[in-house]
């Protein structure tokens, strides 16, 4: 990989990171539960949302192309949060691949409107988008602890009836065997060459690149 590729993927990632998380703790302040507040957490300086192993794996990603990478968890407790503990997680847990996905289309708008830009300015703001993407789309998976998983609760809990409640509290084992299914998907799809979670995000990525860009 080159410099500018580096850069470029450095940069990216630290940016849908940060716009991530922080926007999680935002939401979750205005539907009435200060607790990230209260951490320093509604903040776009990318330090408070770091996590050391996910750091690592955003730099490997960086390198390497392709990875994931994951940031500190914000402190939410659902008991504070309005329209109910299950809805207001479902609420804050799509707030940061939303984040994400509306700062790819900003990214994208001068590529869209085809303005002219210095290469390297072009090649940033395309990776910077796609970054975004891709990590809205992981975090959307329907496994804990990703946001996917808090989404698809949250659904179910607005839904009032016997089968979204049976179907709920048949997903809630997935607490605990949700981020070894995770792992075993990330390293297969990593390391093994199965491709697995890539053969599911990347139509995803290429879908929303493509409406982004008005190709």
């Amino acid at each position: 990989m080159d410099t500018r590729s580096l850069i470029a993927g450095a940069l990216g990632i630290l940016l849908a990171l940060d716009v991530h998380e922080c926007f999680h703790a935002w939401v979750a302040d205005r539907l009435g539960d200060p607790t990230a507040r209260y951490m320093g957490r509604i903040s776009l300086n990318p330090i408070v949302h770091l996590d050391p192993l996910g750091t690592m794996m955003m730099l490997f990603a960086a390198l390497s192309g392709r990875g994931i990478g994951w940031g500190k968890p914000v402190p939410v407790n659902p008991r504070n949060l309005r329209y109910g503990p299950r809805v207001g997680m479902g609420i804050v847990s799509f707030a940061g691949p939303f984040a994400n996905l509306v700062t790819a289309s900003l990214i994208a708008l001068p590529l869209r409107l085809r303005i002219s830009l210095p290469g390297t300015l072009s090649f940033l703001f395309m990776q910077v988008m796609f970054i975004n993407i891709g990590l809205a789309i992981f975090n959307l998976i329907p496994l804990p602890p990703l946001d996917g998983y808090g989404v698809l609760q949250g659904i179910l809990a607005s839904i009032r009836g016997p089968t979204s409640y049976r179907l709920s509290r048949s997903l809630t084992v997935l607490e605990q065997q949700g981020p070894v299914l995770l792992l075993l998907l990330i390293l297969s799809s990593q390391f093994l060459g199965l491709n697995l979670l890539w053969r599911f995000m990347d139509p995803l990525v290429m879908f929303f690149a493509r409406l982004m860009l008005g190709v």
